[in-house]
Order: structure tokens, then C-alpha cells, then sequence
């Protein structure tokens, strides 16, 4: 009869257990897949370091050309308050 009452108690215990391992391992599960989700959007939003240094020598190009434009300008201007 102990034994019974023991083996009743332990195959409950081990079903709860089991229960909440099982739930545990079926949220992590979940987890994972939103975490990688999230990854994948995270990445559509972000620009690449080629893209970015593309960009900026773009803009480095433009004040080249700026920065000549200016010179002559300035070259000009000197040289006609000269005469």
C-alpha cells in the first residue's frame, strides 16, 4: 500500500515537471524563432559598410569640386581687384 501512495506521488511529481519542462522548451522554441525575425528586419534597415563608405565619397567628391570652384573664384577675383 506505501509503495502505491509513493508511486502516485512520483509519477505525479514527474508529469508536473514534465509539464513545466515541456511549456519551457516550447517558449524557448518561440523565442528563438522571434529573435530571428528580428534579426532579419534589424538587417533590412541597416546599411553595409560599402554602402556607407560609397556615400561618403560621394559627398567628399562634391566638396572636392566645391573647394576647386571656390579657388577659382577666389583666383579670379584677386586677380581682377590686381588690374
Amino acid at each position: 500500500m506505501e509503495t502505491t501512495i509513493w508511486n502516485v506521488l512520483l509519477t505525479g511529481a514527474v508529469g508536473v515537471l514534465s509539464y513545466f519542462v515541456r511549456e519551457k522548451s516550447d517558449e524557448i522554441t518561440r523565442l528563438n524563432i522571434l529573435l530571428n525575425k528580428t534579426r532579419e528586419e534589424v538587417a533590412k534597415e541597416y546599411v553595409t559598410k560599402a554602402e556607407v563608405h560609397a556615400d561618403i565619397n560621394r559627398v567628399l567628391d562634391r566638396l572636392d569640386r566645391l573647394e576647386h570652384k571656390l579657388d577659382r573664384f577666389i583666383e579670379v577675383h584677386r586677380a581682377q581687384s590686381n588690374s
